[in-house]
């Protein structure tokens, strides 16, 4: 089994956990102080007023503005920050394996098999679309007709060109993974990460650098302040 070193494997976490910190937890608790602005909601008072009693069971301004922040804070402000990240974490952290080859986004050797790895690098289970498949598979392609003119014989593009998906799980792979899978490998979340590293622990460390920044936000005084203060301005205003 070829490994890469500890010290790489902490430098990759603590880099990660720095451009996290920077690009999704300080922009987060910038983007959750804004809801305090009623303006920043493109409110529907019919079904705000459902969405509250829906989920907290009665109508009164406080429970206005949790229908409101919650969804905002909780997930599409949160989601669409943490695709832009996913674009610099390839790019800063994981420099240090930028392919050289066309198409490609890194290069590694396989920790489970010893092979040199040829990777496109995708964000989630679902981040590609049916136009994608082929193109995908045309740069596999590339390489292994460039493999073929170039003699070498330990390539096996069946084997050694790969998309590589920073998280998920297989259970959650899109047809579109599956149908590029029916010809080159596809290695998602702890795959992927193992192999890369070496280490089976090291997507779960992964994880836990990013929460611990959550950690030191303090997300829910902020939250809680934030849902205060919007209920007010809803009590002057709605």
């Amino acid at each position: 089994m070829v490994t890469i070193t500890e010290q790489e494997k902490q430098d990759i976490l603590i880099k990660a956990k720095e451009q996290f910190r920077e690009k999704v937890a300080e922009k987060h608790i910038a983007n959750t102080a804004k809801c305090t602005n009623l303006e920043e909601f493109n409110v529907n008072p019919f079904l705000l007023t459902y969405l509250a009693q829906y989920g907290f069971g009665d109508s009164s301004p406080e429970s206005l503005a949790k229908a409101l922040v919650y969804p905002r804070v909780l997930g599409t402000s949160i989601n669409t920050t943490f695709g832009n990240f996913i674009q610099s974490f390839c790019n800063d952290v994981l420099q240090s394996y930028a392919s050289i080859v066309q198409g490609m986004d890194i290069e590694f050797i396989d920790a489970l098999d010893g092979r040199k790895k040829y990777c496109q690098l995708k964000a989630g289970p679902n981040t590609i679309n049916s136009k994608d498949v082929q193109p995908i598979i045309g740069e596999f392609n590339n390489i292994k007709n460039l493999a073929r003119t170039n003699r070498m014989p330990d390539f096996n593009p069946l084997h050694d060109c790969i998309v590589c998906i920073i998280y998920g799980t297989r259970a959650e792979l899109s047809n579109n993974y599956k149908n590029i899978e029916k010809e080159y490998p596809v290695f998602i979340g702890q795959e992927f990460w193992h192999r890369l590293t070496g280490d089976a622990d090291f997507y779960s460390e992964l994880i836990s650098a990013f929460v611990e920044t959550a950690a030191e936000s303090n997300g829910v005084e902020l939250i809680n302040n934030v849902v205060a203060e919007l209920a007010d301005k809803i009590r002057n205003t709605l």
